[in-house]
């Protein structure tokens, strides 16, 4: 008897071979998040290809807000195991509705449940331990439901001014991009007009130096044009010494002829 009692109060004791020193934190994913509903629960999903419901897992259901977005999801985990069997946000469009022959289970849902990883769509069930504490369940759903509507519609306000002023910042954009152009396009037209202007310049700069180039190729047709301009500068001086011949002529015929009042001899 005795012996029988030793060994049922003996408790070997045994050192670890290895000390384990470090700790490691692991992450949940939920510690910028704050819990404002919790209550036990056992969650059920209807499987389509059955037609039938099946468990998904029985144990805390909590609704969890972001400290930072304020959005509230649906997050529950299994005893024991800690594995996620609901994890989705709380959409306005979702609709509470009592299960048939049931006053403490709802059914809803799911357009996106991140459960197990991809988002699938769902129809899941709720039960709980009696109808108060669906009842409660029921009434944080809702207010869940109309504060992330507050938090979108929020953010949508802030979208559209974004959106303005992204419109004004590229109509903006447009009025200095239209401006440049113009500026550009009358620079160029003064330029083509300044080249336009130096293209006869330069025209007329090589008929001269053509002209030019002739008269040095041809010099008798410079030779020509100076003995004409000669001859014709001569000319008149011709004309004119020969009407100084014809009046001595004519005074000299006059000396030669006897006046009348002269006596013949």
């Amino acid at each position: 008897m005795a012996d029988a009692t030793q060994e049922e109060n003996y408790d070997p004791h045994y050192e670890p071979v290895i000390q384990l020193t470090e700790r490691v934190n692991i992450s949940t994913n939920e510690e910028n998040e704050d819990v404002i509903f919790k209550m036990r629960a056992k969650l059920f999903r209807f499987v389509t290809d059955s037609n039938e419901w099946k468990e998904r897992g029985t144990g805390d259901l909590r609704l969890l807000q972001d400290k930072e977005t304020k959005l509230i999801r649906v997050v529950m985990r299994r005893d024991k195991t800690l594995k996620v069997c609901a994890n989705h946000l709380i959409s306005p469009e979702m609709k509470l509705q009592p299960n048939v022959g049931s006053d403490r289970s709802w059914v809803y849902k799911v357009h996106a449940d991140y459960a197990e990883g991809e988002p699938t769509a769902e129809t899941l069930a709720i039960r709980f331990a009696n109808s108060e504490n669906a009842s409660n369940f029921k009434d944080e759903f809702e207010k869940a439901q109309h504060s992330n509507e507050e938090v979108r519609k929020g953010k949508s306000g802030e979208s559209d001014a974004t959106t303005g002023i992204e419109k004004a910042l590229e109509s903006t954009s447009l009025d200095q991009s239209t401006k440049e152009e113009t500026s550009k396009t009358e620079t160029e037209k003064s330029d083509s007009a300044q080249q336009d202007g130096e293209k006869a310049t330069a025209a007329v700069d090589d008929k001269s130096t053509e002209a030019a180039n002739e008269e040095v190729v041809n010099p008798k047709n410079s030779n020509q044009t100076l003995e004409e301009k000669v001859i014709s500068a001569s000319e008149p001086t011709k004309d004119v010494k020969a009407d100084d011949k014809e009046e001595t002529k004519v005074e000299a015929v006059k000396e030669d002829k006897p006046s009348g009042d002269a006596q013949p001899i």
